[in-house]
């Protein structure tokens, strides 16, 4: 009985992180499942494609680029993607 209110309890607490460029940009969300539509882990969708211009695993994307300001994989950038949490009911 403890473990089902346990996991009814994580289940309206749990929250998932927006990856969110300089520019105001939501870019995904950082998550290991392969299967979410939204996650940076899925090379399917929307913000995980190496081909999609929203993605930041696209390095000919203004998100992925290494020269790119809005890109977390240039070194000499002041503000890269900045993560921020939302409240997730499941």
């Amino acid at each position: 009985m403890i473990k089902i209110i346990l996991l009814f309890i994580l289940s309206f607490t749990a929250q998932a992180a927006g990856l969110y460029a300089p520019d105001g940009k939501y870019l995904g969300e950082y998550s290991a499942n392969r299967y979410d539509r939204n996650s940076i882990s899925n090379p399917y969708g929307r913000y995980g494609s190496r081909y999609s211009q929203d993605s930041i695993n696209n390095p000919y994307s203004k998100y992925g680029n290494r020269n790119s300001w809005q890109s977390p994989y240039n070194p000499y950038v002041i503000s890269t993607p900045q993560q921020q949490r939302r409240w997730q009911q499941d």
